[in-house]
Parts: C-alpha cells; structure tokens; sequence
C-alpha cells in the first residue's frame, strides 16, 4: 500500500484547491471523499480545483469520486476542474465521464503515473 495524503488551501484568488498525492487506492477512497463532499456541500467555493500533479494511479472507487465531484460541483453551482493531471489519468478520466473541459493542463506531472 502506497501512502496518499490529502492537501487543501485556499488559492489568492479564492478558488478552492485540493491536492491528493501518491497512489489512490481503496484504503484512501473515504479520505477523498469527504474532502470533496465537504468542499461542493459545506465550504461552496466558486471553484474547486482538484490539483493532480502528485497523484501516481486512480483506483476506480476513486476514478468514480473524482467524475462525481464534477456533477456534484454542478449541482450546487460549484466549478471543478482537474489540473495538472498525467495523460493516462486524464485518459481515464473522460472514460469515466469527467467533460474534456474539466481538465486542465494535461501531462503536467511531477511522477511517473502507475496503473492500477
């Protein structure tokens, strides 16, 4: 099992950023989760960024949380886009339905990606 960490802050221009790192697997799906639930329903920021860079594979519990932050984000009028995401997640993302224009920056990574 890999470590994943979960990093939120608030950017200058009050965009909410939320940074997973490492290999998201089922042991981290609850931890995601949450801070996306509480980013779209309590903290309702004008947009939620979900920052990609460090993360080294999706598992699909995760794959799953990360398309549904997007509906949700738009059900309670919250934007959500995924930065800086690696081709394959970026790839594995639209299969799962995140829209093209959700995603920003694509191939931008600090780490090589792992598939799970």
């Amino acid at each position: 099992m890999a470590d994943a960490t979960v990093d939120i802050a608030t950017s200058p221009d009050g965009s909410l950023v939320i940074q997973p790192h490492g290999i998201l697997d089922a042991d981290h799906a609850a931890e995601l989760r949450r801070a996306l639930v509480n980013a779209v329903r309590h903290v309702r920021p004008l947009r939620l960024i979900l920052d990609l860079r460090d993360v080294q594979g999706l598992d699909p519990i995760n794959l799953g949380a990360l398309a549904a932050a997007c509906h949700l984000g738009d059900d309670h009028q919250v934007a959500v886009f995924l930065d800086n995401s690696s081709a394959v997640v970026a790839g594995q993302l639209t299969a799962a339905g995140v829209p093209q224009h959700r995603l920003r920056s694509v191939g931008v990574t600090s780490t090589s990606p792992v598939e799970l």
